[in-house]
């Protein structure tokens, strides 16, 4: 069984979950994080891990010697930054992780765990989406993933077991939460607004998974027998995390007391659609529960919110919207027009 781990991106929304969970399952943990979230925080981290604060352009082989696998988190995370500019999405997502693998072959990483994405298979509106169906990436971030996944799965060897992990759209708490997911947000905006602000006709399919769940699906995948899992992707999920977004937007109506929909139909907003078949996971991991339901998260964010007094400066604040934050550190100077760290912006932690 793996004991060490190297997990980067531990600092992230989702990384900041996971690493605990791996330390709590009685995994050695070291980080590898750029930094740029480190001030994002709205609640307390439940643990610190040993970590390296690096960019995940400038590694070396002493980097990832040592370890039993690496769990790689590590991106940038969504479509508004990919379209901000295409050659941080080139280097960080795709030409970064393929170099993380061939670095952690070469050392003698036996596993691999590859954070990928739905999003690659494009609009899906007439069908279900496989793990064998037709990727269709329509923007520079789906495209990254795409390109890494095939990248890093030419790898793999008998010496090398890459796994990837095709996740949707996360929700729920996290010490590094972000209001750009779609679940957050509704809730978010409900608790701190009083609105719940619905910016297309609601229709679109999202398949939706809680930050927790995905950290346990990582776990589990980690520990099942190589031969299960060489090489494979997995849709991460189960069939019934596909929603609309009109759902989601009834669900938070009904868990936030007082507050309204407002539907503001707008040819910007985002009119992706798919829905995602996880059979291959519950085939594989017949064994593995998914715990959580879009009522209960939408149950934990509100209450979480509550208590903190969330107001609506700071669900709009740039803190918790990774392009907001991006355009504030390269307005301030702190990062440099390659989102490399200047002398005077280096990350506070």
């Amino acid at each position: 069984m793996a004991r060490r781990i190297l997990l980067t991106g531990h600092q992230g929304y989702v990384g900041s979950v996971m690493a605990p969970l791996f330390v709590k399952a009685g995994y050695d943990v070291t980080g590898l994080e750029t930094g740029y979230f480190a001030d994002c925080t709205l609640v307390s981290d439940a643990l610190n891990v040993p970590s390296v604060q690096k960019d995940l352009r400038d590694l070396e082989p002493e980097d990832v010697e040592g370890f039993d696998a690496v769990v790689h988190l590590a991106a940038l995370s969504n479509d508004p930054i990919g379209n901000l500019n295409a050659a941080w999405t080139e280097e960080i997502n795709f030409q970064a992780s393929v170099r993380l693998a061939q670095l952690a072959k070469a050392a003698g990483v036996r596993r691999m765990l590859f954070s990928s994405s739905c999003i690659m298979y494009g609009m899906s509106e007439a069908s279900v989406v496989t793990e064998e169906s037709l990727l269709d990436p329509k923007t520079e971030y789906a495209r990254s993933k795409v390109r890494a996944e095939q990248a890093i799965a030419a790898l793999a060897d008998e010496t090398f077991s890459p796994t990837f992990l095709r996740n949707g759209t996360i929700y729920g708490l996290s010490p590094r939460m972000r209001f750009d997911t779609v679940l957050n947000n509704l809730v978010g905006s409900a608790v701190a607004t009083g609105r719940v602000s619905l910016h297309s006709d609601g229709k679109p399919w999202r398949p939706v998974a809680h930050v927790q769940d995905v950290a346990r699906a990582f776990l589990h995948v980690l520990e099942a027998p190589i031969a299960r899992v060489h090489n494979q992707a997995f849709n991460n999920g189960e069939d019934r995390m596909n929603h609309q977004i009109r759902e989601l937007a009834d669900v938070v109506v009904r868990t936030v007391p007082g507050c309204r929909l407002e539907c503001r139909h707008s040819p910007e907003a985002d009119q992706r659609t798919y829905k995602t078949d996880f059979g291959k996971f519950a085939r594989t991991f017949p064994e593995f529960a998914f715990e959580w339901t879009i009522e209960r998260g939408a149950q934990e964010l509100a209450e979480a919110f509550r208590s903190i007094g969330l107001t609506e400066a700071e669900f709009f604040d740039k803190h918790f919207t990774r392009l907001k934050w991006l355009r504030y550190l390269l307005d301030s100077g702190r990062l440099d027009g390659s989102l490399r760290w200047t002398t005077v912006g280096a990350a506070s932690s």
